[in-house]
């Protein structure tokens, strides 16, 4: 399993990084092992707010479909609409060009609060 050392996760199985004044967020490589072949993302559009752990999207696979969760309270500054038309990109770099949005959050130092990556090794092992 790949781990980002400079993301933070969500026992839900997003991650999050800081990215200049924003941050980027997306679905760890467990999570895209588990789910399999990505088939649909819905992700919001640009301006929409969010509070950590609410659903801001939705992602679908061969085998299940999964609520997206906002992993710090934010407002979406872009989606990657790239993922509409080219799914496969989550399963092939879930911690680059598959990433699914990108937000400035209401209090930065949320992401403080967010499971460090041996934290999160640790959770999805016990999976």
């Amino acid at each position: 399993m790949k781990i980002d050392q400079n993301a933070k996760y969500l026992k839900s199985h997003e991650w999050t990084r800081k990215d200049g004044d924003a941050f980027v967020c997306g679905i760890s490589d467990h999570a895209q092992k588990a789910l399999g072949d990505i088939v649909y993302v819905d992700l919001p559009a640009p301006g929409k707010h969010y509070k950590k752990g609410s659903a801001f999207g939705v992602i679908e696979s061969v085998k299940a479909a999964s609520d997206l969760y906002m992993p710090m309270s934010g407002t979406i500054v872009s989606s990657n609409t790239d993922l509409a038309d080219h799914t496969d990109i989550v399963n092939k770099d879930c911690y680059g060009a598959g990433w699914f949005i990108r937000f400035t959050a209401d209090d930065p130092k949320e992401w403080d609060t967010l499971l460090s990556p041996l934290e999160y090794m640790k959770v999805s092992e016990k999976e």
